[in-house]
């Protein structure tokens, strides 16, 4: 028997109903800005570990609760869980992120790749889901998430970060049916991570589309909307309970094309702060709920400063209800955590109805 949740105004808002005041949640919420995340990180002994206990997982997403009045939390993993699971030797290199020994670069490549078995392959992630839902004990609700089918091709291909892409897009223009082929096989797997994580108890869904803001408008739609359009239509929002399991699609640099990502039926739109959500509102209307989209930077100004861009982002969206507040990308590791915590009572207290 699950908790009853006492703090419901993201899941309201995201279903485009009116809330008491605005909810707010940060990407990157339980990270290394937080000194208590990098003791615990320290105690774990690598990334990887602290990701695959459940107990130090469950630690570090209830870290920044105790610290903010947020109002959800989100899963402690990475996007790259996937990729893992499929046996290219994932590392995290100091100085260069997250590496993999086995990087895909052709059509055979691609025919090797396992299929993830999510409980064998992934069950540490799906156990920690459930030890955070019990300890979260109906508090807020509790996110879920992946990287979107173009996002981890795109770390794959590449065989870790990159600043020009040239390998995937690479492979994008010379064997499309590669890539195609690639992309379909992430896209049933990232359906199958996310229907796991909802059965184990995750109340909402988050898809970091981090990379389709690097595709030229058409290629967006072919190897990255097409493959998200597929894993929305294939998600178990609907549970026997009665209660629903709303998913916001997030594309970095990807604002242009609200309307597209909006016509697949997702519940929110996650934004960056390179776009206005006044401007965004009038092309999708109330079709889909708006999330962001503060520039993380701003968290290094002034209290007066902050509090000044949430009032101007707060008014830009306008009185209607369908907003969660949150930054347009992950919170930097030197942002200084008094300053998160003036952003969430700004927030509370200059969206708070009458």
């Amino acid at each position: 028997m699950t908790a009853p949740l006492q703090n419901d105004r993201l899941l309201r808002a995201l279903a485009r109903q009116p809330v008491d005041r605005t909810p707010i949640w940060i990407m990157r919420q339980a990270g290394r800005y937080l000194p208590e995340y990098r003791a615990t990180r320290e105690r774990a002994g690598s990334f990887m570990d602290l990701c695959r206990s459940a107990d130090l997982a469950c630690e570090v997403t209830l870290q920044p609760l105790e610290r903010y009045d947020l109002d959800a939390a989100i899963l402690f993993s990475d996007i790259l869980t996937i990729p893992d699971a499929m046996g290219l030797g994932l590392k995290f290199v100091a100085g260069e992120g997250p590496v993999f020994e086995r990087p895909v670069r052709s059509a055979a490549d691609v025919a090797r790749l396992p299929k993830p078995d999510m409980g064998s392959d992934l069950g540490y992630v799906m156990n920690a889901v459930s030890t955070i839902r019990k300890a979260l004990d109906g508090r807020v609700p509790l996110i879920g998430f992946t990287g979107s089918p173009w996002t981890l091709a795109t770390y794959m291909v590449e065989g870790g970060g990159t600043k020009d892409f040239a390998k995937v897009k690479g492979l994008v223009y010379s064997d499309p049916k590669a890539a195609h082929d690639l992309l379909g096989r992430l896209a049933d797997a990232v359906t199958d991570y996310l229907n796991a994580q909802i059965e184990a108890g995750a109340q909402a869904l988050m898809v970091f589309d981090t990379w389709g803001g690097v595709l030229a408008p058409h290629d967006y739609r072919d190897f990255s909307l097409q493959y998200m359009q597929r894993i929305v239509d294939g998600l178990n929002r609907e549970r026997p309970d009665g209660s629903y399991v709303p998913v916001t699609l997030f594309t970095k640099g990807g604002g242009q094309w609200a309307s597209w990502i909006a016509d697949t039926g997702a519940d929110g739109i996650g934004l960056d702060w390179t776009v206005n959500l006044d401007t965004i509102r009038e092309k999708v209307g109330d079709r889909v709920a708006l999330q962001g989209n503060l520039d993380p930077s701003v968290l290094y100004a002034p209290d007066e400063v902050i509090e000044r861009e949430v009032a101007r982002i707060l008014e830009e969206f306008g009185p209607n209800p369908g907003h969660v507040f949150n930054l347009g990308h992950g919170i930097h590791q030197h942002v200084n955590p008094d300053k998160v915590k003036v952003l969430v009572d700004a927030v509370h207290r200059l969206s708070a109805r009458d």
